[in-house]
């Protein structure tokens, strides 16, 4: 069991013993999620895994969000948003817009980008850098700007 699991068992355990309801679905759901993973691929997830799932889920929610508040539900939108700050507590503090800027920029750096067609080599770059720290789709469109004005 990863570092950041057994934070997350002590997460459940608190949540259980304060009697925080809302909060100890929430994790539970998280831990659920993970151990799907682990059943169905067969192996026991590290940090860097936990993170990936965590930010899938905050990913989902944010989705969810965009969608509620097209349709007018502020209830739907005010539970998501509670639901992401709960993941969010797990996951590496977020990234600096400086910070973000740094490793994009070395990322082109390193690998030479020049156009458009670069954009894969970029994010495999900065990736593993900033899941789970940064909105990955923030990012994307942050390098292909980049890209495209440098072109």
């Amino acid at each position: 069991m990863s570092e950041l699991q057994k934070q997350i068992q002590g997460a459940v355990i608190s949540a259980m013993k304060a009697g925080e309801k809302k909060r100890l679905a929430i994790i539970r759901l998280m831990t659920s999620a993970m151990k799907q993973i682990e059943i169905d691929e067969r192996i026991e997830l590290d940090d860097a895994r936990v993170i990936a799932v965590l930010d899938k889920m905050v990913k989902q929610r944010r989705e969810s969000i965009a969608q509620f508040k097209t349709a007018g539900r502020d209830d739907l939108v005010k539970q998501e948003s509670y639901e992401i700050d709960i993941i969010q507590e797990f996951l590496p503090q977020a990234l600096s817009e400086e910070e973000v800027d740094d490793i994009v920029n070395q990322a082109i750096e390193q690998t030479g980008a020049a156009s458009i067609k670069d954009m894969g080599k970029v994010m495999g770059l900065v990736k593993p850098q900033i899941i789970g720290r940064a909105d990955m789709g923030e990012i994307s469109g942050r390098i292909k700007s980049l890209l495209t004005t440098s072109a």
